[in-house]
């Protein structure tokens, strides 16, 4: 049985109906990963950490917004932010992918809207927040951020992100705050505020 206690230690407090659901999503993931690359195979000894706990340390950032969640793979972290109550749509291009994220909504009930397309082919969307995770550079996320109208984002990145920073910056107007990621210690947070044109 996965051990969440791991959440209570970095102050994020869980209900036990919420560790029900991640228990299932857990599962799942073990299941579907047999047939479909949902994670890296080595992280599968680790999925708490290395992927619910990292997805749920951004929840203070995001908890009251909506959110739309870009390259959502397996569902980190719009299906974690999900389950701790943040409304979440998830956009995931590969139709396999989309699938499981639906049956992970269906099998532990938790309400997200998942559109199975190419960021590029969203339109009118309406949400507060963008997030990602291991999806795109900073750049990019910030272009996608443009053509959704959004402004502000919440981003897990690697350790290169002061490099994407100054990229970034050659095409865009936006404010940036960095704080260390409580799982990966190369790991960061990094909130985007964009002024668009």
């Amino acid at each position: 049985m996965p051990d969440f206690s791991l959440f209570s230690r970095h102050g994020i407090i869980v209900s036990r109906e919420t560790e029900e659901k991640f228990n299932i999503y857990n599962g799942l993931i073990l299941k579907w990963q047999k047939t479909i690359n949902l994670v890296a195979p080595s992280t599968l000894d680790d999925l708490v950490s290395r992927h619910f706990l990292d997805s749920a340390q951004i929840f203070p950032l995001v908890a009251g917004r909506s959110v739309i969640d870009l390259g959502s793979g397996a569902g980190f972290p719009g299906m974690v932010l999900a389950m701790l109550g943040v409304n979440v749509q998830l956009v995931e291009s590969d139709q396999r992918k989309a699938v499981f994220l639906r049956e992970v909504s269906r099998e532990t009930k938790t309400p997200v809207i998942v559109h199975s397309c190419r960021i590029e082919a969203l339109k009118d969307i309406k949400a507060d927040v963008v997030t990602a995770r291991a999806l795109a550079p900073l750049k990019e996320l910030i272009a996608h951020m443009q053509h959704l109208k959004i402004p502000r984002g919440v981003f897990l990145k690697g350790e290169n992100i002061d490099a994407e920073v100054l990229d970034a910056k050659k095409a865009f107007d936006f404010d940036c705050k960095t704080s260390d990621s409580l799982t990966d210690k190369r790991g960061k947070i990094v909130i985007i505020n964009s002024r668009f044109t």
